[in-house]
């Protein structure tokens, strides 16, 4: 399924070579080791460090900060035909460019981006972003740890939980409450470097799929930061989050959008090759017809991603298109994936073929970033201001 065939915003000489620069890397790099990755729970930081080499890790950012200089359209190209292959690779890439390398290029000050941007786009170092808790989840403005001003710094108490790369990160984003509690001018967001006094990893989650993503908590002991690594003004930070993840939503969609695609294909060309009472099992309406249903509510998520991806490069609001790109393109990955699993049988249930791991996968997409029901939330409120 080509990724572009039938996208109505124009596919681009960019989109094709990036989508063909990822399919040879995938096949040669990702492919043979993705499962004992898996299986080992393995945060593959070389793989990172080789498509910082291509470019992956600051697609972004502009060539002035080292990086490739692109916009949203390849972008999620590029997370789409990564995610097709192996989505724990393309939730990293994502939580990489999206979250950690986007806050600091779109808030922070230009000596912030000369010191931090070069060494993230060229995949040097691995980028990790702090807003969730342990007991506040979605509910952000609530949350625990904080950040008191001690003259020209500020001492950080307190823990981050489900983080990408919170063990192997080199750099983190952090948001810390410096108000009060529930006040959305109350938090402000830090850059801070791995070796920080008072600033560690905690536990590794042990994760139903997104395996070789890691996910872990950061911690928060009387960690002392200087005052110019905040981003922003002190109580920017929830604000701040808040139009990033609009940004990230639109990576969970084509996250989402490439395990789709990969299991799609798995199934189709699996029911092309198995056969059952002397015919191939795509022949079976009850086979042809999951496929058409799953091929329909590809081509509606591939749109709608596609479309925030447009009002994002124009520099348009995407509160709510990018809520119902992620929505849609998330729950497709999960139905699609199930029903992936459905046509490959038995054989769907083990580890000999693709099936399974995309089902385990795609789960982690109706969750992260906001679960469905935060975009429900999310559309409604832009429905009805």
């Amino acid at each position: 399924m080509n990724l572009v065939d039938t996208i109505t915003f124009g596919e681009t000489e960019n989109q094709l070579m990036i989508a063909q620069m990822i399919a040879d890397f995938a096949k040669k790099e990702i492919t043979p080791k993705m499962m004992e990755w898996d299986e080992a729970q393995i945060f593959p930081v070389d793989l990172f460090h080789s498509m910082g080499d291509l470019g992956l890790m600051g697609i972004l950012v502009p060539q002035t900060f080292g990086g490739s200089g692109f916009g949203y359209m390849e972008y999620v190209t590029a997370l789409i035909e990564i995610s097709k292959v192996d989505g724990s690779i393309g939730l990293s890439v994502a939580a990489h460019n999206s979250l950690c390398t986007n806050h600091i290029l779109t808030f922070g000050n230009q000596l912030q981006k000369e010191k931090y941007l070069p060494n993230l786009a060229s995949g040097k170092w691995i980028g990790a972003w702090g807003l969730t808790e342990p007991n506040t989840g979605s509910d952000a403005a609530n949350m625990k740890t904080v950040a008191i001003k001690d003259g020209d710094h500020y001492i950080l108490n307190g823990a981050k939980n489900f983080i990408t790369h919170g063990r192997s990160g080199n750099v983190a984003v952090v948001i810390a409450r410096t108000g009060e509690k529930g006040d959305a001018h109350g938090m402000s967001s830090f850059i801070i470097e791995k070796e920080t006094p008072g600033f560690s990893a905690g536990k590794k989650e042990n994760k139903l799929g997104m395996r070789a993503s890691e996910t872990a908590e950061l911690i928060f002991q009387d960690c002392r930061i200087h005052k110019s690594q905040l981003m922003g003004n002190e109580g920017d930070g929830f604000i701040q989050s808040l139009k990033i993840l609009d940004g990230g939503r639109i990576s969970i969609a084509a996250l989402s959008l490439g395990i789709a695609v990969g299991a799609f294909e798995a199934a189709l060309k699996y029911s092309k090759e198995r056969h059952q009472f002397n015919r191939p099992i795509a022949d079976f309406q009850g086979i042809s017809f999951k496929l058409a249903d799953m091929a329909t509510k590809i081509e509606a998520a591939k749109l709608l991603t596609f479309r925030a991806a447009d009002m994002k490069n124009k520099g348009k609001s995407v509160t709510k298109e990018s809520a119902m790109a992620k929505l849609y393109a998330s729950e497709t990955a999960v139905s699609v994936a199930n029903d992936c699993v459905q046509i490959f049988g038995g054989y769907g249930y083990t580890k000999d073929f693709p099936a399974e791991k995309y089902y385990r996968d795609a789960k982690l997409c109706t969750i992260g970033e906001g679960t469905s029901e935060i975009q429900k939330i999310v559309i409604s409120r832009s429905l009805l201001k």
